[in-house]
Formats: C-alpha cells, sequence, structure tokens
C-alpha cells in the first residue's frame, strides 16, 4: 500500500523516535520462547500505576529477561510514535499497549503481528467476548486486551423515582423511550446526546449491540455502510426520534463542566457508558451519592442479552520486534498471566474471565469495593459490572483510520443534533468524508 506508506512517510518525526527506539540487546527470535532472554522493550500508559511492580513480578517469574518501559503517555501518543516508527522502518518497541480501535489499522498495515503463531488464539474462551473481538482481524487475534469497558446502564433513581419511572423495568430501547419521555415531562433529561467527537465511542458502541456493520475491513478493501446496514437504520431511527422529540439534551457535550454539573445536579438522569464509569460519576457528581444505580444495557429486542464494548487497551507484538519471543512472554503475562491480577487491582477493569468470576472480585467487603457500593446506594456495582462483561457480543471492526473517523465524527454528526439536517442524512455525509480519506491513503473504498 504504498500510499499509506507515503503518508506515514510524511508525519514521522525524528525526535520522537530517538526518545522511544526500541533496545538492541536481544537474544531470541520467532516463536521460541523457552529460550527468550535480554532486554524487552515496551511501550505504554501506566494509568494505575501499577507497572512497576507489574515489571518487577515479571522479571522475578522470567529471570534473564529485562523489561524495558517507555512510559508515553497517553494512548494519542502511543499510536502516533508507532506510526511514524513504522514509516521511518526502525524504531519499534518489541511489545506496544494500543487503545482497542486502533489495534486494526496496524494489523491491516503490517505494524504488529498475529499472536496465533504463539497460541493465542487458544486462549479466546479465557476472555470476555466484548474486548476480545474488538482485536480479531481477519479471524486472528493481533493483540490480547488487558482491560474492557463494556456498556451499562447508570441511572439516578432518585430523579426517576421523582418521574414514576422505575429504573430495574427498563429491559428494552422501547422502554428506554417511554421512560425518556416522562423525565422530561419532570424537568429534566434522560440522557444528552450533542454527535461530537467525544461522543464517538459511545457511538460504536450502541450500533455495535444492533448488530450493526457500518464498515467492514477485508485487507486494502473497505466498505462503508452507514445509513442501509440492518442495525444502522435501527439505530438512526431510534436517536432520530429523541431529537425530534426533544428527550435528549444536544446542548451539552460529553466530559464538558456543564455535562459534570448536570449529573450532579439531576438534569441528566442516566448515561449509556463504559463499565468504568463509577469513579468518574463519584468525583464528577458529589452531590448525588446513594442516588444513583447501574443496570444491564437495555435490549432492542425483549429476552436478548447482547452487549457491546466503550473503551479498552490491549498488547501487541511489532513487526520490527528483534525480541519476539521475549515480548510474547511479557503479553502472556500482562494479560493473562499475574500482571492481569495486579491490574484489576490497582483499578483497571477486568478482561479475564477467571478475574469477573473471582469472588474477590465482586466481594462487596473489600475497600474499594465498600466506597464505590456506598455511592450506589448500596448496590453491588462490580456484580452487575461483572455480569455485563461475560454477556455476549459480536465481532465488531474499525476503519483502520479509527482515530481520522473519529476526529471527523463531530464535525459531522453534531449538524443532526442540532436539526441541521437529518441523522441519516448526517451519516451519508460522514460515509462520504472517511471514504475519500481512505481512497487517499491508498485503500478501495465502497460506499452503499
Amino acid at each position: 500500500m504504498r500510499n499509506i506508506r507515503k503518508i506515514f512517510a510524511a508525519v514521522a518525526s525524528a525526535a520522537m523516535l530517538a526518545g522511544f527506539g526500541a533496545c538492541g540487546n536481544t537474544s531470541s527470535s520467532g516463536t521460541d520462547t523457552g529460550s527468550a532472554k535480554g532486554t524487552v522493550t515496551v511501550w505504554g500508559w501506566d494509568s494505575g500505576n501499577s507497572m512497576n511492580q507489574i515489571i518487577a513480578e515479571f522479571e522475578k517469574e522470567n529471570p534473564g529477561i529485562t523489561v524495558k518501559f517507555n512510559n508515553t503517555g497517553t494512548a494519542e501518543k502511543t499510536s502516533t510514535a508507532l506510526t511514524n516508527a513504522i514509516a521511518a522502518g526502525n524504531g519499534a518497541p518489541d511489545a506496544v499497549m494500543l487503545e482497542d480501535p486502533t489495534v486494526t489499522q496496524f494489523a491491516v498495515t503490517g505494524g504488529v503481528i498475529d499472536l496465533s503463531q504463539y497460541g493465542a488464539d487458544k486462549y479466546k474462551d479465557d476472555f470476555a467476548d466484548g474486548p476480545w473481538n474488538k482485536l480479531q482481524y481477519n479471524g486472528k487475534p493481533y493483540a490480547l486486551p488487558i482491560d474492557s469497558g463494556p456498556e451499562v446502564f447508570f441511572y439516578n433513581k432518585a430523579v426517576f423515582d421523582k418521574a414514576g419511572v422505575d429504573g430495574e423495568k427498563i429491559k428494552t430501547w422501547d422502554d428506554y423511550y417511554e421512560a425518556a419521555k416522562k423525565i422530561r415531562a419532570a424537568g429534566s433529561y434522560i440522557a444528552n446526546a450533542g454527535g461530537t467527537s467525544n461522543d464517538y465511542q459511545p457511538f460504536t458502541a450502541q450500533v455495535w449491540q444492533t448488530g450493526a456493520k457500518p464498515w467492514k475491513v477485508d485487507g486494502e478493501n473497505i466498505t462503508i455502510n452507514m445509513t442501509r446496514d440492518t442495525g444502522m437504520k435501527k439505530y438512526i431511527a431510534f436517536q432520530q426520534k429523541l431529537i425530534d422529540e426533544d428527550l435528549v439534551n444536544t446542548k451539552i457535550p460529553n466530559w464538558s463542566d456543564e455535562w459534570n454539573r448536570s449529573l450532579n445536579d439531576g438534569t441528566i438522569a442516566s448515561l449509556t457508558i463504559g463499565a468504568w464509569m463509577p469513579v468518574n460519576l463519584m468525583s464528577g457528581a458529589p452531590d448525588q451519592k446513594g442516588n444513583w444505580r447501574v443496570a444491564q444495557l437495555p435490549q432492542w429486542k425483549e429476552g436478548e442479552n447482547a452487549s457491546a464494548e466503550d473503551g479498552g487497551s490491549a498488547w501487541a507484538i511489532t513487526k520490527q520486534s528483534k525480541n519476539p519471543g521475549a515480548a510474547w512472554k511479557w503479553i502472556d503475562f500482562i494479560t493473562h498471566g499475574k500482571g492481569a491480577q495486579i491490574s484489576a487491582d490497582t483499578g483497571t477493569f477486568p478482561s479475564l474471565k477467571k478475574i469477573l468470576k473471582s469472588s474477590s472480585f465482586v466481594d462487596p467487603n473489600t475497600a474499594s469495593n465498600r466506597k464505590t457500593n456506598e455511592y450506589f446506594g448500596g448496590q453491588n456495582v462490580n456484580k452487575t459490572l461483572s455480569e455485563a462483561a461475560q454477556r455476549p457480543t459480536q465481532v465488531f471492526q474499525y476503519l483502520p483510520y479509527n482515530p481520522y473517523a473519529q476526529s471527523m465524527y463531530g464535525d459531522y454528526i453534531s449538524k443532526a443534533y442540532s436539526k441541521q439536517m437529518t441523522l441519516e442524512k448526517a451519516m451519508d455525509s460522514y460515509a462520504r468524508v472517511l471514504a475519500e480519506h481512505g481512497t487517499q491513503e491508498g485503500y478501495k473504498v465502497t460506499v452503499k
């Protein structure tokens, strides 16, 4: 894909590569993990402040391997640095931490390798469906998940009670719609939705739950179907109804100060968002302590239990790795071994089923769980979140230029939420700009 290579080269930064360059002190190659030793260079971020502990435990369990961790700070900086290293043909680490939606990009362009050669495909049943399914390309795992973000339904019971709505009885999106009308009549909104770039991840999660396939990636061939796909049509029609009837606040963007204030004063009464949200509610809406609850995501058809993912990160081995055997040992340890438990113990929402099902994870008497459960009116929050994470999901693909898709989402979709055009028309315009960008990057793009 020569055009893609040119674009990568155009953004390459020698200074960044120098700061994150891979170490050459290696002595294993291929799938020979038994004799792996030397230095393994890894890039990622350390949001749980647990990396030093994980590295110490790994090196204790794997004598002869030394981990050199470069903290890249954020997911965006990590993917940018890796893109630059791929363009330059050198400087990539042995293993890299990536946001789940960017894994497809590096799988398609050959930046990371198929992990089934190390037996990673045999781990399928060990991980929750959602994070596992996001990391597949052509039926092969190109990364292993370290955390997950199953979408769940958070709601303010006090506001719901005032409006005469029983949150526990909202089982379908039709139920949600009826609740939205009552909550609006009581002076609040059931939710906010402005179509900004910050809404992109919830958007992908919600269309994923419908079974939609807004884009399909097959090597250099991409099909974009934003308005005719059955799941997309279902999603668009439902959102348009909420917009037309003023049932969602279209003026408040996610993660803004006004958003937190509205959650804190009850004028926004619920969220469909990832399972990592409790700590954000506790800090952003302190005055609602005791009022919030969490339930499973409403379903498109009564009796179903489909889920979807909103957020998550994973570890991959780069094609440039000079020590892939040691890199695999690191990935295996931090995602599937003791490192995964350390991450969970320090606040990362787990993707391993054995942790999600463990008594310690759902024990309401642990210090961290007691604090969370108190905010949620005594509910055993992790029990509900664990159940959500274990619900089935379909395989869902992201575009191999996902950062661009996210950056452009607000420019086009926000026009529907400000009523400048219908959501169907906005999605059609969005699809065409995504196709144009894909074509410029060297892909063969078809828009349906």
